[in-house]
């Protein structure tokens, strides 16, 4: 196949599916390469269009093993003209359930055709000093096996003739899909004095749910607990106080301790 470019779409509130779909994109080695992070409001608000001759290569969070849910009207508004696509699911080590069966029938009624899925792991959005779920993932040896992945979908891409040519891809999930969680609340973020009002969470945040007049005040409603304001705080200022995603969070940590490596599907 003739692919003229890449595409890269994320959403990457603490980074991790960014870096995976880079990683990628790196291993494919094609030098037309355009970033799509839809992380913020905004972003989500611009549709995107595929040609037959781009790869899309999308990445998105395993949230409860379901993709997340304010991305569905952004994936189902994109525009495809039976154009190659790579799914991938990112995950906090536990489980990355239905979430790239998800992701991958989603593109593909928006006109994509999977030539390949990937589950990679990436360090869960509730680790913390008190509670590590793995920590530090993606690390070298997942990079390096995410470019190795690149470079093995190139080589896939370059023995098929067109899109019509490639074969139903199979990847792991279930129908219906996983029931989304419901009932947990949001309340769970507590914010020390050290705070200094710099707003840098009110910008890491993908919903617009921190207070832009006081960066103490969150939207629980709105809050989808991708713990990037509490990573991302130069200060250190915002920590997970007692609550249901504490308890969670401290059960990962307990039962989820043996590091998980990366699936690939070609």
């Amino acid at each position: 196949m003739d692919i003229q470019s890449v595409k890269v779409a994320y959403f990457s509130p603490t980074g991790t599916s960014k870096t995976v779909a880079q990683a990628v994109a790196q291993g494919i080695g094609l030098n037309n390469v355009e970033q799509i992070d839809i992380t913020q409001p905004g972003a989500r608000k611009q549709p995107l269009k595929v040609a037959s001759n781009d790869l899309l290569v999308a990445a998105v969070p395993v949230y409860a093993g379901r993709v997340p849910g304010l991305l569905m009207g952004w994936l189902q508004s994109i525009e495809a003209d039976n154009s190659p696509c790579v799914c991938i699911a990112v995950y906090g080590n536990r489980e990355f359930d239905d979430a790239l069966l998800e992701l991958k029938e989603t593109l593909e009624k928006q006109g994509c055709k999977a030539v390949a899925g990937a589950g990679y792991i990436g360090e869960h959005s509730f680790s913390a000093e008190d509670t590590p779920i793995a920590v530090s993932r993606p690390d070298e040896d997942d990079l390096k096996h995410a470019q190795a992945f690149g470079a093995k979908i190139k080589e896939k891409l370059d023995s098929l003739a067109s899109a019509d040519r490639i074969p139903a891809l199979e990847v792991p999930g279930n129908h219906p899909y996983k029931e989304m969680v419901g009932g947990i609340s949001a309340d769970f973020i507590e914010v020390s004095e050290a705070c200094t009002q710099c707003g840098i969470c009110e910008d890491l945040c993908p919903t617009n749910a921190i207070d832009y007049e006081n960066d103490v005040m969150v939207d629980v409603d709105s809050c989808i607990r991708c713990c990037a304001c509490i990573k991302g705080c130069p200060e250190n200022a915002r920590s997970m106080k007692a609550s249901k995603v504490k308890e969670i969070a401290k059960w990962l940590a307990d039962n989820c301790k043996e590091p998980k490596q990366p699936v690939n599907f070609l």
